[in-house]
């Protein structure tokens, strides 16, 4: 084990030693030869064969060298320290490549190197994240997380190489306008994340809205324990979707957007009286009952009559837009594998986190 840790410390040493080398050339010259004997010792270890080179016991008796001569009786004890430091050093140092490979492929097949809490990876991109909040309570539990976190990896691969139709996701959401047409792409979305804001944001900016027949899909975030992440989503997403299955106002005037669709628009994009984002209000200054009476009066503003209203609020809370969230939230974790939002498909691919025009 000694020379194996010898050769993990001498070969993070290289780029030191690599700079150091440009001013002191002989430094690279002995650092150069003692990684060549260093190798041919890691060689011989890692493929289970006896090292000839004797390096790892040179490594050793150049450390107890000096402590032999002043104190002979610290010579096992130390000698014994250092296999044991040499253990705890191959045995990180194989961790964490195991962990370097793990996160690699977490990226690589779901976009985020933290399978549990994707908005923690700062080399994924900016999002909301669906966060697992699992928390074990032994160190059995922990390890099998550490291989449900695999099992994710290894499921989402073949999403790498499917095809990212939008035909292939039966989503019950709503859309920009009423006119029947064949999607072009999906958006899923929590109302009160802040990511969406600005994705939703710049959709508006470039048009995107215009371009592409888009289903909008509000996909209220949970944990395991079935809280949700921002309190009055789910209200808010259940009165969209009430509002576009039951249609628009019967003596509105004709309106290019639907209902469900301005109601996201408002909050993503106005401001109360007070001059605060809407959905800041309705994250952090609304209890559930406020958000309800504001949805309520915003289904006023957009020309319901008050029996429409009264019927589109028992909508909202009826056993069918709770099968409708449930039956979306399904496609989204386990046929889209998400792990934060916004995530949009269009033009053949899954894009996750903020609307980047091209």
């Amino acid at each position: 084990m000694v020379c194996i840790a010898a050769f993990i410390i001498l070969a993070l040493a290289g780029i030191i030693v690599a700079f150091v080398s440009i001013f002191r050339p002989k430094i690279g010259k002995r650092y150069l030869k003692i990684l060549k004997k260093s190798w041919g010792c890691f060689g011989k270890r890692v493929t289970l064969q006896k090292c000839e080179t004797g390096f790892g016991d040179d490594v050793k008796n150049s450390i107890l060298g000096r402590v032999a001569v002043s104190r002979p009786k610290m010579v096992k004890p130390l000698s014994a320290g250092i296999e044991i430091i040499s253990i705890l050093i191959v045995l990180i140092t194989a961790w964490s490549l195991v962990e370097g490979v793990k996160a690699g492929m977490a990226l690589w097949t779901l976009g985020t190197c933290n399978v549990k809490h994707a908005s923690a990876c700062s080399l994924g991109a900016e999002v909301c994240s669906i966060d697992d909040n699992t928390q074990p309570d032994n160190l059995v539990e922990r390890v099998g997380l550490w291989f449900s976190d695999w099992g994710e990896i290894f499921s989402a691969i073949p999403d790498k190489f499917r095809d990212w139709s939008v035909d292939n996701f039966k989503f019950d959401g709503v859309s920009k306008t009423s006119e029947a047409q064949q999607y072009e792409a999906i958006d899923i979305f929590d109302p009160g994340c802040e990511v969406c804001l600005v994705s939703f944001r710049a959709q508006l900016d470039s048009g995107f809205f215009d371009t592409h027949n888009v289903q909008l899909v509000p996909f209220p975030i949970q944990d395991s324990a079935g809280k949700f992440k921002y309190p009055n989503s789910n209200i808010i997403a259940r009165y969209m979707l009430a509002s576009y299955r039951y249609g628009e106002p019967r003596d509105a005037a004709s309106q290019s957007d639907t209902v469900a669709f301005q109601i996201i628009k408002r909050i993503y994009t106005a401001k109360n009286t007070d001059g605060i984002n809407w959905q800041s209000v309705l994250n952090d200054d609304y209890s559930a009952e406020q958000t309800e009476a504001t949805l309520l009066q915003w289904l006023k503003d957009f020309g319901y009559h008050s029996d429409e209203r009264a019927a589109i609020k028992n909508l909202a809370m009826s056993a069918e837009i709770t099968e409708i969230i449930q039956h979306n939230n399904e496609i989204v974790t386990n046929d889209i594998h998400a792990k934060g939002i916004p995530t949009m498909i269009y033009d053949g691919r899954k894009h996750t986190g903020k609307f980047e025009a091209e």
